[in-house]
C-alpha cells in the first residue's frame, strides 16, 4: 500500500490540475479587467498568477525538505499522557532514539498497564512519573522530580510534549456545562499548566514545546463542540506562546492529527453507549421532547460507525512529533492526517463558509 505522503501528493497534484482547469482561464481574464481599470499592464497579472500557483503546487506536493537535525546526546523530554495511545508509543519511540524520557502517567500509582510496560524496560533513560495534568500539586511534584533527575540541570529540559487529552461528543443542547469544563480542564488547562511549570527548564535549554491539538482545533464539526472548543484553545495558546518564546530561542510547534480512532482506541462502542446514556438522561425534558429519541439515536448510530474508522498506524503522528523535537527548523504546524481530511481542513479554513457549509453539512 502506498505511504500517506505519496497518496497525499498524488491527490494534491490531481486537485491542482482540476483547479488549474477551472480557474486558469477565467481568473486571469477577470484580474486583467480589474488591473486595466487601475492602469497596470495585463502581462504582469498573468505572470504573477503563474508564479504564485507554481509556488503553491511545489509547497503542497513535494516531500518534506530536510532541515537538519539536532544531536540527541543525552537530551531529555517530558511527555504527558503516556498511559496509552500516542503518548505511550512516543515514549517508547523517543527512548529508542536515545532521549531520556520523563513519561507522565495518570495511572502509575494505581498499577496502570501502560506505566508498568514502560517501567519494565528497566532503563535509566525511561523515568515514569505520576502525573495528573488537572492537579497543580501533582504537576509541581513532577517538575521537582524532573529537576532532581536531570543529568545536567544547567542544561535544562530539551522538550515537553503535551499529549494528555480526553475526547467526547454530543450535540450542544445535550451537553452539560460540566462536560465542557471537564474536557477543557484536561485538553486546554492541562496543557497550559504543564507548559508554564516547565518553561524555565525549556528556556534554559532553548528547547521545544510541542502541543497536540487536532484537526478539530482548526475546523468545527457537529457533535464535537466540547472537544473543538478545547483544541481551538490549544491552538491559540500555542500561537501566543510561540510569539513570546521567539526571543528566548524556544520553538513551539502544534501537531494536528486527523482521525486515528482505531490506532488509539480513544472511541469504542462501550464508550459511545455509556456516553449516549448519560447525554439522554441529563438532557432537559424540553430538549428530549423537541429533538426526540429517534433523532438522538440516529446521531448515536453515527458515532458508533466512527469506532472502526481512521488510520491504524500511529507512525505519521510519531514522525511529526519527532521532527518537531529534533529538526533544527521545526514547522509551526504539522498535519498528520489522511488526504481527504487535509483537503477538507484547507477548504474550511480558507474558502468562504457558505461554500464549506454546503460541501460538508
Amino acid at each position: 500500500m502506498a505511504s500517506l505522503p505519496v497518496v497525499r501528493s498524488a491527490i494534491l497534484v490531481l486537485f491542482s490540475i482540476l483547479l488549474t482547469v477551472v480557474l486558469g482561464f477565467g481568473l486571469p481574464a477577470f484580474l486583467n479587467i480589474v488591473t486595466r481599470s487601475f492602469g497596470f499592464p495585463e502581462t504582469n497579472v498573468t505572470e504573477c498568477i503563474v508564479v504564485i500557483y507554481l509556488v503553491f503546487v511545489v509547497y503542497v506536493a513535494t516531500p518534506r525538505i530536510p532541515r537538519g537535525s539536532i544531536e540527541v546526546n543525552g537530551r531529555a523530554v517530558f511527555i504527558t499522557g503516556c498511559d496509552s495511545g500516542f503518548g505511550h508509543a512516543l515514549a517508547r519511540h523517543l527512548h529508542k532514539l536515545g532521549f531520556t524520557v520523563f513519561a507522565g502517567c495518570l495511572l502509575k500509582d494505581k498499577g496502570g498497564g501502560g506505566a508498568e510496560e514502560l517501567q519494565a524496560l528497566h532503563s535509566d533513560r525511561m523515568k515514569v512519573v505520576q502525573l495528573d495534568v488537572c492537579s497543580d500539586e501533582l504537576v509541581n511534584q513532577a517538575v521537582d522530580y524532573v529537576k532532581a533527575n536531570l543529568e545536567d540541570s544547567e542544561r535544562g529540559l530539551w522538550a515537553v510534549v503535551n499529549n494528555a487529552g480526553v475526547s467526547t461528543f454530543g450535540e450542544v443542547e445535550f451537553t452539560t456545562m460540566d462536560t465542557y469544563k471537564q474536557v477543557s480542564e484536561v485538553n486546554l488547562w492541562g496543557t497550559i499548566r504543564v507548559t508554564k511549570a516547565l518553561l524555565p527548564l525549556i528556556r534554559r535549554a532553548k528547547g521545544r514545546v510541542v502541543n497536540l491539538a487536532s484537526m478539530y482545533g482548526r475546523m468545527g464539526n457537529a457533535l464535537r463542540s466540547p472537544y473543538c472548543v478545547s483544541k481551538y484553545g490549544v491552538e491559540a495558546f500555542s500561537d501566543c506562546l510561540r510569539y513570546e518564546m521567539k526571543s528566548w530561542g524556544v520553538k513551539v510547534s502544534i501537531i494536528e492529527p486527523g482521525n486515528f480512532i482505531v490506532a488509539t482506541g480513544i472511541l469504542t462502542r462501550d464508550i459511545v453507549a455509556s456516553t449516549a446514556d448519560k447525554l439522554w438522561k441529563e438532557a432537559p425534558p424540553v430538549v428530549q421532547e423537541d429533538y426526540g429519541k429517534h433523532h438522538f439515536e440516529q446521531y448515536m448510530a453515527l458515532m458508533r460507525s466512527y469506532c472502526n474508522s481512521g488510520q491504524k498506524d500511529m507512525a505519521p503522528v510519531l514522525d511529526d512529533i519527532t521532527d518537531a523535537i529534533t529538526s533544527k527548523r521545526p514547522y509551526t504546524r504539522y498535519n498528520p492526517m489522511e488526504a481527504h481530511w487535509w483537503i477538507r481542513m484547507q477548504v474550511m479554513t480558507h474558502l468562504p463558509a457558505v461554500l464549506s457549509d454546503r460541501l460538508y453539512f
